[in-house]
């Protein structure tokens, strides 16, 4: 069978399935007695283990395959999970992993690095067998030569039904059906057993639901009760005609088999038709309200990024368009013109919003890897540490999901390795054992905002200064001037830190400039908040979207430049006797405080014009960042507009000042300024 065009689908859902089989596991590791999510990762195993299979991955195939069996004998109770358990499916987990990241970027598995993993779970299964006594005698007792428990373990309504259906003198059947291990689509073959069934017979009974059949949310095997007038040997016909049926057994049944479950709660089927023609006890409407649930369908489908990309440019296209009609508009003022710019502003503005909608994912997908980075690193470090997650629903651009991962992991492993103090120095200091590591995410107007927060020892503001001072960054007088939040920035400034020595965990020498130059580069700022004693916590804000945004246009010179409207904080007018110099910097008393002052065109090095109109009074854009302002000179305002963000390319990239260009209604081109560099 030709793969190739299935490639790209497998190595979606098995990214999905393994993140998956992370969270379920570490939840296994603090809940080992969860059943449901060990039938779950036995699941996901199962599936693994089909798709590898069916694209000839056969290193895949078998490590998942020695972990079912692994599962099924912790299913089944011959041995309990432990930490050594969750530990070798863990490093099962890893395995799985590299192998999937060698298929995605040459389409082979590579080496085969599973053969110790393979052997361990082999010992492990081997060695368990006959290892647990009680529960094998447990199994031996409950059940009987068909396979069945020899109870039959129903709810109260069930129970009804069975008796109700012997007073009718109906047959009850209960079957236990198993797929063929081959086979690929198991709720299509139940599906088929389900429809087989109802021609002659009322279903009362599924395990598991027919919810989680309909979802595959099971193994190869599902147990079924049944009401029919019909004999068991005309049932068995009829199921042993369908395919991919490894098993089918059958047993007569009576309410006497029938044990009530505790919860008392039904199965989710309805009052068997068989038994209403021949009973009024049971209404229709109770009938219509018991009907099973219809699973509901996928809504979500996967686009290549590049078709969204392409769409994205689709979108630029048509802004500059309706740019362009608005400067005409302003040249002819023809009504048509006008009316055709505000449709024309209705569909873009339409088209843009849902084309953001589309690009647009929740940043759960890069919150999913802390909790396992977390736990491995806690352990590495003897540290007992508490991760706690909200608003991973929060939902931002896909570019910056790409980008924003490893960031975040540089300030949680800083915050593990030196922020969160030991065990017996937290309890010393009246603190819990256990460490708290916070991460949030919310929306804050047309931005992300993401914090890291740990409530450790604090950043030591005394330790900064003197490593500032030793790098010869401030003199001993100027650090005396200096408050906490401003010797804190200085963690950012390249190569500094304050470390004793270099980590493995973290650092390794490299300073949160790091951070700070990545999060720059996506649009946003990082901020720290830091309590000695209490704990530090590290903000993060990001644009929504990277390529479409706000601007206000500016003349400079005989240049027209972009500046993000989300950075400005209001525009002024000073005048040229407010102006002082301190070492040898422009700053003006504005509002009380004091403004630095900048030049855009001193910066940017534009030209002056031959002819130029000497004036005392200047336009002054206020820019903030954080809690720092400044105040950027320009020499006219044109007005706000939204701008399409183009890239300048590799050639161009990394020019100090400049984000990118946009392309204006007159077809020239305008630079937009990179504020943020600016500081």
């Amino acid at each position: 069978m030709e793969t190739s065009q299935y490639f790209d689908v497998f190595i979606d859902e098995a990214k999905e399935h393994l993140q998956k089989m992370n969270d379920i596991l570490l939840i296994l590791e603090k809940n080992p007695k969860d059943k449901q999510h060990l039938h779950e990762l036995f699941r996901i195993a199962h599936t693994l283990k089909g798709m590898s299979g069916t694209m000839g991955f056969n290193y895949v195939l078998q490590l998942t395959h020695e972990m079912e069996n692994l599962m099924d004998q912790v299913r089944n109770d011959i041995f309990s999970i432990d930490e050594s358990v969750v530990d070798l499916l863990f490093e099962c987990l890893d395995k799985l992993e590299q192998y999937v990241m060698n298929i995605e970027s040459d389409q082979t598995e590579g080496d085969n690095i599973s053969d110790n993993l393979i052997q361990e779970l082999k010992t492990r299964v081997n060695g368990s067998e006959n290892s647990n006594p009680i529960a094998n005698e447990t199994t031996q007792q409950d059940t009987n030569e068909g396979g069945f428990p020899s109870a039959f373990n129903a709810d109260e309504y069930v129970r009804s039904m069975i008796k109700k259906a012997e007073d009718k003198d109906y047959n009850i059947f209960r079957l236990y059906i198993c797929l063929n291990e081959k086979c690929m689509l198991k709720s299509a073959r139940a599906y088929i057993v389900f429809s087989t069934l109802e021609q002659n017979c009322e279903i009362i009974y599924s395990d598991p639901s027919i919810e989680d059949i309909e979802d595959e949310k099971f193994d190869l095997c599902f147990e079924l009760a049944v009401i029919t007038q019909h004999s068991e040997v005309e049932i068995s016909q009829q199921l042993n005609s369908i395919s991919e049926l490894d098993a089918v057994e059958i047993e007569s049944i009576n309410s006497k088999n029938v044990i009530t479950k505790d919860e008392g709660e039904k199965d989710g089927f309805s009052t068997p038709a068989l038994l209403e023609m021949d009973s009024n006890e049971t209404s229709n409407s109770a009938k219509d309200e018991d009907q099973p649930k219809k699973a509901r369908a996928g809504k979500t489908v996967r686009v290549d990024i590049e078709r969204l990309d392409n769409l994205m440019n689709l979108v630029s296209e048509l802004i500059i368009i309706k740019t362009r009609l608005e400067d005409a508009h302003q040249m002819t003022q023809e009504k048509s013109i006008s009316d055709t710019t505000e449709q024309l502003e209705r569909i873009t503005t339409s088209l843009h919003d849902a084309v953001m909608k589309v690009r647009m994912v929740p940043i759960e997908r890069v919150f999913n890897r802390f909790p396992r980075m977390v736990r491995d690193l806690s352990k590495e470090l003897g540290k007992e540490i508490n991760l706690i997650m909200t608003g991973e629903d929060t939902e931002v651009d896909r570019t910056v999901i790409d980008e924003i991962g490893d960031p975040l992991i540089h300030l949680i492993r800083n915050a593990l390795d030196h922020g969160i103090e030991e065990p017996d120095t937290r309890i010393r200091n009246h603190k819990d054992k256990a460490g708290k590591l916070k991460l949030t995410a919310f929306p804050d107007g047309n931005n992300v905002v993401i914090e890291v927060e740990d409530d450790g020892k604090g950043i030591d503001t005394e330790k900064v200064k003197a490593k500032a001072i030793a790098n010869g960054l401030i003199s001993e007088s100027q650090s005396q001037l200096m408050e906490d939040k401003e010797l804190i920035q200085f963690l950012f400034h390249p190569g500094f830190s304050t470390a004793d020595k270099i980590s493995d965990v973290s650092g390794r020498g490299v300073g949160l400039d790091v951070v700070q130059t990545k999060i720059e580069h996506l649009g946003g700022e990082v901020e720290i908040e830091s309590q000695p004693d209490k704990g530090s916590r590290f903000i993060i804000r990001l644009p929504l979207t990277l390529a479409i945004i706000q601007a206000l246009l500016v003349n400079v010179e005989s240049e027209k430049y972009a500046i993000p409207l989300n950075n400005i904080r209001e525009i002024s007018t000073i005048k040229e006797e407010q102006i002082r110099k301190v070492q040898g910097k422009e700053v003006v008393l504005f509002r009380q405080s004091t403004l630095p002052i900048l030049r855009l065109s001193g910066i940017l090095n534009v030209p002056p014009l031959e002819e130029k109109t000497q004036t005392d009074e200047y336009t002054v854009v206020i820019i903030s960042h954080g809690d720092r302002t400044f105040g950027l000179v320009v020499d006219e305002l044109i007005g706000q507009q939204e701008i399409v963000i183009k890239s300048l390319g590799k050639y161009l990239n990394g020019i100090r000042g400049i984000a990118g260009a946009t392309i204006l209604g007159n077809g020239t081109v305008s630079l937009i300024v990179d504020t943020n560099s600016l500081f």
